[in-house]
């Protein structure tokens, strides 16, 4: 493979311009980077349609691009560092197209079912935690509204460590919408808040889904009315709240223990 030596090359440029996640959105695809990103996302059936590398990596995107029969590109140390959204790149990535969020939910059969859901969640080092959580207590899916932090932002790729390419994740207008899906699949509905009921003490029936809000504003007033039960996780310290991605663990364990 050709060597790109020049920042100004179109491919460089539209690699670069994935950063931005509305033109990523625009262009349904979305930018791997690092080695264990790339693999993990490899290892889980994401099929490329661009693979990318440094001289250093060059024999990788080789091997990809003939293994998925998609392009494959070599750049220059600096060429790298302009499409690489890290300090420190490993000089792998690739592009992929973008997983779909739509579809309905699905209950597993024996009543067991869990479903993790996010209301206007902002910060993408929060979402890819909860993203992995669900992963880690197999949870049914993620559902998030619209106004949540794109799922496939390289932050939150990096924080779910794979866990975003093995958790199915709907997208909702809003929290409305998605209680309405719930409701309609007879599932109970949970709403993290401070003045619920203790979560060690609360009545919980599976199949169940839980709300977290927004980090600095909680749940809407108007979801938290919707809800079924509402609970608290009790804190014997000072600090007032807990961080949306540690409640969203906490209340995760204590469920997926009802199984």
């Amino acid at each position: 493979m050709d060597v790109i030596t020049s920042k100004e090359n179109s491919k460089v440029k539209y690699l670069a311009s994935l950063h931005d996640s509305k033109t990523a959105r625009r262009e349904g695809v979305v930018f791997i980077e690092g080695v264990r990103g790339c693999e993990d996302a490899l290892g889980c059936g994401v099929t490329p349609t661009v693979v990318v590398a440094d001289e250093a990596h060059a024999a990788w995107a080789e091997e990809n691009a003939g293994r998925f029969g998609c392009d494959g590109l070599v750049l220059s140390e600096a060429c790298f560092k302009k499409i690489s959204q890290t300090v420190h790149p490993q000089g792998v990535a690739l592009v992929a197209r973008r997983p779909a969020k739509a579809g309905e939910i699905t209950l597993r059969g024996d009543g067991k079912d869990i479903f993790m859901c996010l209301e206007d969640i902002q910060d993408p080092g929060n979402l890819g935690t909860m993203i992995r959580i669900a992963d880690a207590f197999d949870f049914g899916a993620v559902l998030i509204t619209k106004n949540t932090a794109d799922p496939f932002n390289d932050k939150v790729i990096r924080s779910s460590m794979g866990s975003i390419w093995r958790v199915n994740i709907l997208e909702y207008e809003d929290a409305d919408q998605m209680i309405d899906a719930l409701h309609g699949k007879a599932v109970n509905i949970i709403a993290a808040e401070l003045h619920g009921d203790d979560l060690s003490k609360a009545k919980i029936d599976l199949p169940a889904a839980y709300f977290i809000g927004n980090e600095g504003a909680g749940l809407k007033a108007s979801t938290i009315s919707k809800c079924d039960t509402k609970v608290k996780i009790r804190m014997q310290g000072k600090a007032e709240s807990l961080n949306a991605a540690s409640a969203a663990s906490i209340i995760g364990y204590v469920l997926q223990e009802l199984r």
